[in-house]
């Protein structure tokens, strides 16, 4: 669990007392490959700190095509925000892309140590902050990018993941088909090669 302290105290620092009522509440979990975090339809009750493994967020149509909203590589916090915050049906499940190590806890118990350890609270306030930072800059990137240029980004944002994940949870995160992430790939590796 040092992994998960030091990844807490980047975003915002917390004391050794607050991480150890933090530490008492989480339960190690180990996630394997294609299993669930949060699904879709249920009312969520746990947050988890992703130690090690990747994890999408996605959703389904009417028609049960799924699109790829997020991605998480641990280490990182899972968790179907939006459900814990407003006790409805989870609209967007988070399913493990490979074996993943979670230490998780009910959200309920998080937050009643907020009102006793101040930091607490803030890290949650960065944390919420900074996911709606990075879902307005995604969706941007969907508008003002084109396939390559997103592409590009997704690369630097997630640099081992192509080795780790199917191509087509790529495109589909990219908003385009695996035909034409597998063109865009195809393109940039000639580009690349000397003359």
């Amino acid at each position: 669990m040092d992994n998960i302290n030091a990844y807490i105290n980047a975003i915002s620092p917390i004391s050794n007392l607050t991480w150890l009522k933090i530490s008492q509440l989480l339960t190690p979990e180990k996630i394997l490959k294609n299993q669930y975090f949060a699904k879709q339809n249920q009312v969520a009750k746990k947050i988890g700190f992703l130690e090690s493994g990747v994890v999408r967020a996605f959703f389904s149509n009417a028609a049960g095509q799924e699109y790829n909203k997020q991605f998480f590589v641990g280490p990182s916090i899972i968790g179907a925000y939006s459900s814990l915050l407003t006790s409805k049906p989870n609209l967007i499940a988070q399913q493990a892309l490979t074996d993943c190590m979670v230490y998780s806890c009910t959200y309920s118990d998080l937050v009643q140590l907020f009102d006793e350890h101040q930091d607490l609270e803030r890290l949650v306030r960065k944390i919420a902050e900074y996911y709606f930072i990075e879902k307005e800059k995604k969706e941007l990137d969907i508008v003002l990018l084109n396939a390559t240029q997103r592409y590009l980004v997704f690369k630097v944002e997630f640099p081992s993941l192509e080795q780790l994940i199917p191509q087509y949870h790529i495109a589909s995160y990219l908003g385009i088909s695996a035909i034409q992430l597998s063109r865009i790939r195809k393109e940039l590796a000639v580009k690349k090669k000397p003359i």
